[in-house]
């Protein structure tokens, strides 16, 4: 498949009297293509995160990423220190369900509103925190398609406190795909069983990736965790999931 020109801008979303900042990619070519919606790790909106947004565009989809820390640090984005480890999570830890639901729904209604974007289904893709808030996004009606990686905690809490995440897979609308990395210390195997036999059990269409010697993070080619097997195969995977939204 040849590569799309593209173009690039940070766009505002008016949500709950909350201005929130996302970074919008799109084809230069005329024509209509899907929505994705991108989600941060607990890193922010930075270079990894853009960078996936780009390339998502440049296979034909219109991509968005809205900051998902809007509301406890806005503009924030971080490296990968120990330090920068601290303080996403910290911001995490004060993300709500609510809100980060209503972001999304707020990122799909900008998308609905370019002449340009397909309006009968959109997909997302999250990583880290955002592959946990992805499982999550999954419930919202207008979302087809799930790529949900290395998204720790589904199994034992939510955002801003109430029932695990997992709890709510009977409400997911569409597709997913979970990736995970076997040496993943943050996500033992035994709560990957466990989502996926809740998608079992609920008939959520679904995949499960397990990568044997992939550590959290295996996707970002910006740590040292980066593991370039595991991350070509997830990323043909994904490919073939966002291709049922064409």
């Amino acid at each position: 498949m040849t590569e799309q020109a593209i173009d690039t801008t940070t766009v505002q979303l008016s949500q709950d009297g909350v201005q929130v900042a996302a970074y919008l990619a799109q084809p230069k070519s005329p024509g209509t293509y899907p929505g994705i919606v991108v989600l941060q790790e607990i890193f922010g909106v930075n270079v990894h995160i853009r960078e996936v947004t780009e390339r998502i565009a440049k296979l034909g989809y219109v991509a968005i990423a809205p900051a998902l820390f809007q509301r406890q640090a806005p503009g924030f984005e971080t490296g990968y220190t120990a330090k920068d480890i601290e303080t996403g999570r910290g911001y995490a830890m004060q993300t709500q369900a609510s809100q980060l639901l209503s972001d999304i729904q707020s990122a799909i209604d900008y998308l609905k509103s370019l002449p340009q974007v397909k309006k009968d289904g959109f997909g997302t893709i999250g990583f880290c925190f955002g592959g946990h808030v992805a499982y999550l996004a999954a419930t919202l009606p207008d979302i087809k398609a799930t790529a949900s990686f290395y998204g720790a905690g589904i199994t034992t809490r939510t955002f801003g406190g109430g029932d695990p995440t997992v709890t709510r897979t009977p409400e997911i609308k569409g597709t997913l795909y979970a990736f995970f990395g076997t040496e993943d210390g943050s996500i033992p195997m035994e709560q990957v069983d466990q989502i996926e036999a809740e998608l079992e059990k609920y008939n959520i269409p679904h995949r499960v990736f397990r990568y044997d010697g992939a550590d959290h993070g295996f996707f970002c080619d910006h740590r040292a965790s980066y593991n370039p097997q595991a991350a070509a195969d997830a990323w043909e995977q994904a490919k073939q999931l966002f291709g049922q939204l064409i």
